[in-house]
């Protein structure tokens, strides 16, 4: 019902190209069958406790994610929420972070490469690239590379 009255209060300012308004609440409402009053109603309402709630805990969300370094996810997230004492599901905060399109980064660990040390000199060839071997077990080399 409220998607109806939001389209209302959006359109109810929309203007001809001689300033008038184009459309009159009153039709607005016939069109959407919703009654006049039940729109004023929902105009002059206050926003509810649970919205009041979840726009608190947007705020929250977005601190918490802005002082991880845009790193936490929804479980790291609702972790610190329960640590400061705010009660919410894992979900709620999932949701939230939809909504605010807030998307961690995980950066991976940087492996560092092996340095080689310039002291050591070349490797040797010691099968001379001949890897053929007329019994298993012979000629056992290997290769770690990155």
């Amino acid at each position: 019902m409220s998607e109806k009255y939001e389209l209302i209060d959006a359109e109810k300012d929309t203007l001809t190209e001689l300033g008038e308004r184009k459309y009159t609440i009153t039709k607005m409402c016939g069109w959407l069958e919703v009654s006049t009053s039940g729109y004023y109603e929902w105009r002059d309402r206050g926003e509810s406790a649970t919205a009041q709630r979840h726009a608190y805990l947007a705020l929250l969300v977005g601190k918490v994610f802005e002082d991880s370094d845009e790193t936490y996810g929804y479980r790291r997230i609702h972790a610190q929420l329960t640590r400061w004492g705010e009660t919410a599901s894992p979900e709620l905060v999932r949701t939230i972070m939809r909504e605010l399109d807030l998307v961690p980064c995980q950066p991976r660990p940087r492996r560092g490469l092996t340095d080689a040390d310039p002291a050591a000199g070349p490797i040797p060839d010691l099968v001379n690239r001949d890897f053929t071997a007329e019994h298993p077990g012979e000629k056992m080399v290997g290769d770690i590379t990155y």
